[in-house]
């Protein structure tokens, strides 16, 4: 792991090893990761990642395995896609007070033999404390696939008491409580894209164990419309994740015959990006 901060913001813990994903997430002497406090799916790589901060899903499938399209064998796509245990090349790294910024190319062998490349460009604002990620993936094959993509924010939910709200305008009502629906958890997926807006935001607080602070998150909506929310609290695990999500929470079947699954040509590239901060 690589320690990534800037004079204000967390202090984020990279990690090479995996597509420079987030391992721990400091805010003071708090970390916000969920660590080994996550459903075990029998897959190492993501028991890896989940234990992070933010991992990536993509890019060639996301959430549980699904059998891979024109596959005799049956085979299935991995748990979350091909994306995990990929190590980044680091290209470019300046942290320092006044900012921090960082790029690594990461380039992916997928379930299908496929190959893609992923640009990531990391930033701290060393004034606000907001980070920022950009990314580009790049299909470098020889075919088309269908790209899809998910960032998983996860955060430890015993950092949480009963005042802690999810909130944003995607959410019916508004926002609810963090744990909401019926125990030990539950997930949805909803539409997050308002006419006329480029991103839309969460926010997830006010955490009494940071000091009080607001958890808000920003994500483009072109290529991420969709929302996914989780929480497990069935022990050992205790978390909840923000999912911002390029497709609805259904079937790879469903979304072909929807129409859904754009296929990405040899040579093209599609963006993604977040921003999140405590505030």
């Amino acid at each position: 792991m690589k320690a990534f901060s800037a004079a204000a913001g967390p202090k984020l813990m990279l990690d090479p090893g995996s597509v420079l994903d987030i391992g721990s997430c400091w805010i003071g002497g708090v970390d916000l990761a969920p660590g080994r406090a996550i459903p075990d799916d029998g897959d190492p790589r993501i028991d890896h990642s989940l234990e992070g901060f933010l991992f990536t899903c993509g890019p060639d499938h996301i959430r549980h395995p699904e059998p891979i399209e024109k596959h005799a064998d049956g085979k299935k796509y991995p748990l979350h896609g091909s994306f995990s245990s990929h190590p980044a090349e680091i290209v470019f790294w300046d942290a320092q007070e006044e900012g921090a910024e960082c790029r690594a190319r990461v380039p992916v062998t997928m379930a299908n033999g496929g190959t893609a490349l992923l640009e990531r460009h990391w930033r701290i604002d060393g004034a606000t404390g907001e980070v920022s990620l950009a990314d580009k993936l790049t299909n470098t094959g020889t075919k088309a696939f269908a790209p899809v993509h998910m960032y998983h924010m996860n955060i430890g939910a015993w950092l949480f008491d009963d005042h802690v709200k999810l909130t944003g305008r995607m959410l019916g009502g508004g926002g609810f409580p963090w744990n909401f629906g019926e125990d030990p958890g539950g997930v949805f997926c909803v539409p997050a894209k308002e006419a006329g807006e480029q991103w839309a935001q969460v926010a997830l607080g006010p955490i009494a164990a940071i000091g009080g602070l607001t958890l808000k998150v920003k994500f483009r909506t072109d290529t991420l419309p969709h929302l996914q929310i989780w929480r497990n609290q069935q022990a050992p695990a205790h978390v909840l994740g923000i999912e911002p999500v390029s497709h609805r929470w259904v079937s790879r079947y469903e979304l072909a015959e929807k129409g859904e699954l754009h296929q990405l040509k040899p040579g093209r590239s599609i963006d993604y990006a977040l921003r999140f901060c405590f505030v």
